[in-house]
């Protein structure tokens, strides 16, 4: 299979995911918090510039960058919620107790962070990979 439509596969299946975990956020949020109040509708823009950048620049330069950058934040997404002083696992008692593990979302919650790391990690992976190839054309 060609790199670089296994590199765009793998972009359009972490803004997927991203929009699922996002719904989530928003579904589960605590009231008065950010997330209750819709901010996750700030990622929009966002999530419309990696698309975009995914399907029409997906063979350029600046695509790659995108998608990339993409990469990242999918990485970040399992990171933000599962490590430090906020993140679930600092938080066993709420996450298997009653709060989180009993509530029905819980594993496609889970789930959903464990698969944006794995798209992430590869996106990343063949975007650094077609970005040098690319390189590699320019000279």
């Amino acid at each position: 299979m060609n790199r670089n439509l296994t590199l765009i596969i793998t972009s359009l299946l972490s803004i997927l995911l991203i929009t699922f975990h996002l719904t989530q956020d928003t579904l589960y949020a605590r009231m008065g918090t950010a997330e209750s109040g819709g901010s996750t509708l700030v990622a929009v823009p966002v999530l419309v510039l990696w698309l975009y950048g995914t399907l029409v620049f997906g063979e350029r330069r600046s695509g790659h960058v995108i998608m990339l950058i993409g990469g990242i934040l999918a990485i970040g997404m399992p990171v933000i919620h599962l490590m430090g002083p906020v993140g679930a696992l600092s938080r066993p008692a709420r996450v298997f107790g009653d709060e989180v593990a009993r509530s029905g979302g819980a594993f496609f919650f889970f789930w959903t962070l464990m698969a944006l790391g794995v798209t992430g990690m590869f996106s990343l992976l063949l975007a650094v990979h077609g970005l040098r190839e690319l390189r590699g054309k320019a000279r």
